[in-house]
């Protein structure tokens, strides 16, 4: 069978697409990852060693992943064999095995197997995979736009070197645009570009290459041969691509991640701009503001009690108005969430509660506020001494309420931010009254000690244990 690289330069490409046209043949002719192919740098190396290891190349679209699998390919004189991951299974990964033993029993020719999108694999097509790149029937090289560390199982991953490929720089896509405009296998040299459009190809480009050859050559079929291709060409062009952002993928939460750390930093700014990229680009409103009302209780909190109900408001605000009129009230919450003052107090005191909960289990609730309904309960002391706060000057009278092992515990740490700052003045306050108050039955307890003697308080223990124990019976 014939290898899918071999004689790739004769191919007729006349009619492909620029972005095919140009597809770098060479090591010299790539643009850009000069972190990878840098003099020194460890794929520059490798390539020219000739020892090529099993690679995944994680990176977004238009960085050129199936480009510089063709150049090693070629540059090491490689069978290439291509598979799409949402095309292929098990049995073409099999055939392609079986091509290449039968390359390397006949003339010690080593084949590279190229996946496209290899994140798509499932396990048992990964599985499929892995005994062949361990024993190096075929060198592997991966492409995937999706973190390989969630979407890549362990065992496959761990045989493999994950190289990042970065979005393209600005000069880097410039030097494309000239090279498309003046090669002859791109524009041949029938167009020249007008600065103020090649400065909107590239922004608009976002760091790919793709996108960006894509754009120039439809641009070009709107201008006369000699002309300069106009920045109103270049819009046109570029105005149907939607942003970046997979809502089942990494950049989804790399986005919620931003917009929550900005809020989170108090930058309304990068907030409201992490909030135009998510719904520019589809993402549901109403996840964004369930994220919203998380973050108004968890980093806010008591230090601005209308936080919550700012996002609560926004919610009901679209669930009226809808989309587009509903970015407005968005728009205003996040701004406010952002500029809020800062607690997370709420959450530490949860944390601090559950890891007591989750340690020493349940313990028993104190008697006294115990509700007692039955007489039963009554004897058994449930209930019994209770001080109704309401019936205590300011409403408060210091009490025990946690269990007698928690005794003293504090979950709560108000802050000095917002209106926090009147609830730790409250609660100090609240803790010195308990703490007169400890020290006050302290002393009476201390007095009662030396006035009883062992005999009494036996007794008195004893009939008090009885009297129980015969409630139970009855």
């Amino acid at each position: 069978m014939t290898d899918l690289f071999q004689h790739a330069a004769d191919r007729d490409l006349s009619n492909a697409p620029l972005a095919e046209r140009l597809r770098p043949r060479t090591l010299a002719e790539v643009t850009g990852q000069e972190h990878l192919l840098g003099e020194g740098k460890l794929l520059k190396r490798a390539i020219e060693r000739d020892q090529i290891p099993s690679f995944i190349f994680w990176g977004p679209p238009g960085t050129g992943k199936t480009t510089l699998a063709r150049v090693i390919a070629e540059t090491t004189g490689s069978a290439f064999e291509s598979l799409s991951a949402v095309l292929a299974g098990v049995k073409e990964i099999r055939e392609v095995v079986a091509r290449a033993k039968e390359r390397w029993t006949a003339g010690r020719r080593r084949t590279i197997l190229f996946v496209d999108e290899i994140h798509r694999f499932n396990k048992a097509q990964q599985d499929a995979l892995l005994p062949h790149v361990e024993r190096g029937t075929v060198t592997l090289i991966g492409a995937t736009t999706e973190n390989p560390s969630f979407e890549v199982n362990a065992a496959l991953l761990s045989r493999c070197r994950v190289l990042t490929l970065r979005p393209l720089e600005e000069e880097d896509l410039k030097k494309l645009v000239f090279r498309a405009l003046e090669s002859p296998r791109g524009l041949k040299g029938e167009f020249s570009i007008a600065p103020d459009a090649l400065d909107q190809l590239v922004t608009g480009a976002r760091g790919d290459a793709r996108r960006l050859l894509c754009a120039l050559e439809s641009a070009a079929l709107d201008t006369a041969k000699g002309e300069d291709i106009s920045r109103e060409s270049i819009q046109e062009a570029l105005q149907s691509k939607a942003l970046i952002y997979d809502k089942a993928g990494e950049e989804h939460y790399n986005v919620i991640s931003a917009f929550i750390k900005s809020m989170r930093g108090s930058d309304p700014d990068a907030a409201v701009y992490y909030l135009v990229r998510m719904l520019e680009a589809g993402e549901d409103p109403l996840f964004i503001i369930r994220r919203m009302v998380i973050f108004a209780a968890e980093d806010i909190g008591n230090a601005d009690t209308n936080a919550l109900a700012v996002a609560v408001n926004c919610l009901e605000a679209v669930r009226f108005v809808g989309l587009p009129e509903a970015v407005l009230p968005m728009s205003m919450a996040v701004s406010y969430l952002a500029l809020a003052p800062k607690s997370n107090a709420a959450i530490m005191a949860y944390a601090a509660a559950r890891k007591d909960v989750t340690e020493k289990g349940a313990l028993p609730v104190p008697l006294h506020i115990r509700n007692a309904p039955t007489e039963l309960m009554k004897k058994l002391g449930y209930g019994a001494g209770y001080k109704y706060p309401h019936n205590f000057e300011g409403n408060y009278v210091p009490d025990q309420y946690l269990p007698d092992a928690l005794r003293g515990r504090r979950y709560y740490q108000p802050t000095e931010n917002g209106a926090e700052k009147a609830l730790r003045a409250r609660l100090d306050e609240i803790l010195r009254l308990r703490d007169e108050e400890a020290k006050e039955q302290q002393a009476e307890s201390d007095s009662a000690s030396d006035d009883e003697s062992p005999a009494s308080s036996d007794k008195s223990a004893s009939f008090t244990f009885g009297d129980a124990h015969q409630a139970v019976r009855r």
